[in-house]
């Protein structure tokens, strides 16, 4: 596991709660030597603070998802939302918020791994299954708990698209000019009033969603044991 995190008492912290739970940790300070590290070592999953002393967190994510599809987590700090999106929209898989727990960290590596080792087990035909939710993207049918789900080719595309990062946050830019095109990216209410529909028309149970919003960024797919990934 590769940390990237420049201030030198937050990434012993995090080496030690990492060593801790038994992984392997390398440790880089500035952006040049994570993309070195990177390089050299392939790591499973890349924990990337956006702060550095010399290359934008942001150009970081963006030049190591050039060659490697290892998962990223942004850390970011306070009040760095849009900073947040800039790197989920060059690649990061997830993004926590400093300060954060460890556990919370944990988890979310957790979930990150598990996604890792899923990526090569997506079939060619394009059927995603998310938990009780599967989605035939070739035939364009979607089923809950087996029972067929009639969607609109909108809400469809929305869904399928959420899929094909299920449990990435995908960011509303992204969503939106995947599914409406590159000039309806400003248009963030579509993707409020279809998240909607597609919660109403998949059943969702309040209390465990498996569309999951993050304010100001964008939207997940999660299956039932992802749902509460903190």
């Amino acid at each position: 596991m590769l940390v990237v995190e420049d201030e030198r008492p937050m990434a012993r912290i995090l080496s030690a709660g990492l060593q801790a739970r038994n992984y392997r940790v390398t440790v880089a300070r500035t952006g040049q030597d994570a993309l070195d590290d990177a390089a050299a070592g392939d790591p499973d999953v890349i924990v990337l603070d956006l702060r550095l002393p010399d290359i934008d967190g942001v150009e970081v994510c963006r030049r190591i998802r050039n060659w490697s599809t290892a998962p990223i987590i942004v850390v970011s700090a306070d009040g760095a939302e849009e900073r947040k999106i800039q790197a989920l929209d060059e690649g990061a898989d997830d993004y926590v918020t400093k300060p954060f727990s460890m556990p919370e960290l944990l988890a979310r590596i957790r979930v990150a791994l598990r996604h890792r080792q899923a990526l090569g087990r997506v079939p060619d035909d394009g059927v995603y299954e998310v938990g009780d939710l599967v989605i035939d993207t070739a035939r364009r049918r979607v089923r809950v708990r087996g029972r067929l789900v009639q969607l609109t080719p909108k809400e469809f595309d929305f869904l399928a698209v959420l899929a094909r990062f299920q449990g990435k946050v995908v960011t509303h830019r992204a969503l939106l000019s995947q599914v409406w095109g590159p000039e309806a990216v400003e248009r963030n209410e579509y993707l409020r009033t279809y998240a909607n529909q597609l919660r109403n028309k998949l059943g969702e149970d309040p209390d465990q969603p498996r569309l999951l919003t993050e304010p100001g960024v964008g939207y997940r797919l999660v299956a039932s044991d992802e749902r509460s990934p903190v």
